[in-house]
């Protein structure tokens, strides 16, 4: 292996503060690891610019580089391109939904104008508007029949919903 491939591996095992079920590599938010002159420079792309996991990401990067022998660390962000959840990889999507969080729909299967339909938020489940109205599966049980119960969870990146089916709450990664 290179010394870029070790320092990648070291750096996609970092976990996600936020949702620790998810490496950073998992969350599609290591954007890169360059290795030149001695100096490995960890690039992060993170899930929107006021994102306040950052600094803990970047320190918790640091530090696992640092101690698997790389002196000259730096970590860096990219913004662009801005993160998107179609970043997130298929075994980050299985993570999520493993501990119970609605992973994201792919964004990029949209093609073209997407109608905007207002209304209540039970609208978002009914799958007849748009690919991006699809029902949201229930991560417990997995029945389509579920709501969106708040825009704002835990995180500034989930929202709240509850399966009608086996009424169990669970939070949802918004797509972005």
């Amino acid at each position: 292996m290179t010394t870029r491939d070790l320092a990648w591996e070291t750096a996609a095992a970092v976990p996600d503060p936020e949702l620790p079920m998810l490496t950073l590599a998992d969350l599609g938010v290591l954007a890169d690891v360059e290795t030149a002159d001695g100096t490995v420079t960890a690039w992060l792309t993170p899930t929107y610019s006021g994102c306040p996991a950052v600094a803990e990401m970047a320190a918790d990067v640091d530090r696992r580089l640092r101690a698997a022998g790389y002196r000259d660390v730096r970590v860096r962000l990219r913004l662009d391109p801005p993160w998107s959840t179609d970043l997130i990889t298929a075994e980050g999507r299985r993570k999520l939904a493993e501990a119970g969080i609605a992973p994201p729909r792919h964004t990029s299967a949209v093609t073209g104008p997407v109608s905007l339909v207002l209304g209540p938020t039970r609208a978002a489940t009914t799958g007849t508007a748009s690919p991006a109205f699809a029902p949201v599966p229930c991560p417990h049980c997995g029945d389509t029949d579920t709501e969106e119960l708040s825009r704002f969870g835990s995180t500034a990146c989930k929202a709240l919903w509850r399966c009608r089916a086996c009424r169990e709450p669970f939070e949802r990664v918004k797509e972005i």
